[in-house]
């Protein structure tokens, strides 16, 4: 994980400690939010809720804006920032399955957590179901592995690939998000003016 505050002023030890604390202060807020109502959740593909769509294009550019600053600033070398590598099929597949179990389940991995540590039933089932995934994947990974492992194109980026400038590409997506947000609300106001 590395250390949370560089320099040693608090030991390597703390770290999961620490963690943990960050990890309670993430579940607080998405319950804060309502993060774990599964209606709320899959509002976003209904068209009558589209707070998960805000929160997350917020997150991702907030993100992306600050760690490009401190890069420019100096604070930090954006070189030597871990990538994910990519494995095509993996990802797409995971995706797939990823994607309809948030449609039809109304939770997310993390955000079902946060509803089982509050008592809904339904995110207990749902984690039962995730649980029952992870075995069968597990058990099956011999099988499963060409898939997980093949088509791995390494640790690549958008930008890196096509060549493209970073701050453009953080502009482009800035602008689309605030465009979002207002189709969004658009959409959102046209739903409910239907429905309700």
């Amino acid at each position: 994980m590395g250390p949370l505050i560089p320099g040693g002023y608090i030991p390597l030890e703390w770290d999961s400690i620490i963690a943990i604390f960050i990890g309670i202060a993430f579940g607080f807020v998405l319950e804060a939010s309502g993060f774990s109502s599964s209606r709320k959740l899959a509002g976003v593909f209904y068209g009558y809720d589209f707070a998960v769509l805000k929160v997350f294009f917020t997150a991702a550019a907030v993100s992306v804006i600050g760690i490009y600053y401190m890069d420019y600033l100096g604070y930090l070398d954006i070189s030597k920032l871990y990538v994910h590598p990519t494995y095509l099929w993996g990802a797409i597949i995971g995706g797939i399955i990823m994607g309809a179990g948030f449609v039809t389940g109304g939770f997310c991995p993390g955000t079902s957590l946060c509803a089982v540590a509050i008592g809904k039933l339904d995110a207990w089932i749902y984690v039962f179901g995730i649980m029952v995934g992870v075995f069968i994947f597990s058990e099956l990974f011999n099988l499963f592995e060409p898939i997980y492992d093949g088509y791995n194109f390494g640790n690549i980026t958008l930008i890196d690939s096509f060549g493209w400038n970073p701050y453009w590409v953080i502009f482009i997506f800035t602008i689309i998000a605030v465009l979002a947000f207002g189709i969004a609300d658009l959409v959102r106001k046209k739903i409910k003016s239907v429905f309700y």
